[in-house]
């Protein structure tokens, strides 16, 4: 039993570490936007409806720290920024394949 409860409460953790990269409203609506290629700052913006600047300043700010997306600047007048996804973010992949079908499935109302 108290093995039981250790392997529940490792699943748990592990969970939650993916919740702490992934969560909030626009983290993954970010990446998904980004799948096409490298973006500027403006082209996400265009691309995810209702998103401010300043949030999406921080959400790049916090998937950089996570090694999710990379920043590439470069010295031209006026500096130009873009941003891509890195290799380790496609690890995600799997994961937002089985969110996407889910959200289909419960929009359908086919639980």
């Amino acid at each position: 039993m108290a093995k039981e409860v250790s392997k529940i409460a490792d699943k748990i953790r592990q969970v939650q570490t993916t919740l702490a990269v992934i969560n909030g409203k626009w983290k993954l609506p970010i990446l998904l936007s980004m799948y096409s290629g490298v973006s500027r700052f403006r082209d996400l913006q265009r691309n995810i409806p209702n998103i401010t600047t300043r949030v999406l300043s921080k959400e790049l700010k916090d998937l950089e720290a996570s090694k999710l997306v990379l920043r590439i600047v470069y010295d031209t007048h006026p500096v130009s920024i873009e941003y891509k996804l890195t290799t380790y973010s496609f690890t995600l992949t799997p994961v937002v394949d089985e969110m996407i079908k889910w959200g289909k499935q419960h929009s359908k109302g086919n639980l």
